[in-house]
């Protein structure tokens, strides 16, 4: 079943350390097919807070969102991530 991947930034803190990320990242995504479905783009909120941003990809399942997520080659990328902002990260299964 299709899993999205939806990271929400709450508030940067060191914009250097999200360029490294961003840098880095590409490479850590997996052999699967998975698509990225938004990136940074126009956000609309209807309730709370509004975001820094928002990325969201879909995975063919949790499964593999989960693989990649927890590879070392992920978590290698993601300190910068961390360092450079806070995030609220999860996948989510879809419907189909």
């Amino acid at each position: 079943m299709t899993a999205y991947v939806i990271f929400i930034r709450e508030e940067t803190l060191d914009q250097h350390e999200l360029d490294i990320y961003a840098e880095k990242v590409p490479d850590t995504l997996p052999n699967v097919p998975i698509q990225l479905l938004s990136a940074y783009g126009r956000i609309d909120v209807f309730e709370g807070p509004p975001p820094e941003g928002v990325v969201l990809f879909s995975f063919p399942t949790v499964e593999d969102a989960q693989a990649w997520y927890y590879s070392k080659s992920y978590h290698a990328a993601a300190k910068h991530r961390h360092a450079g902002a806070r995030y609220r990260g999860f996948v989510v299964e879809g419907m189909t």
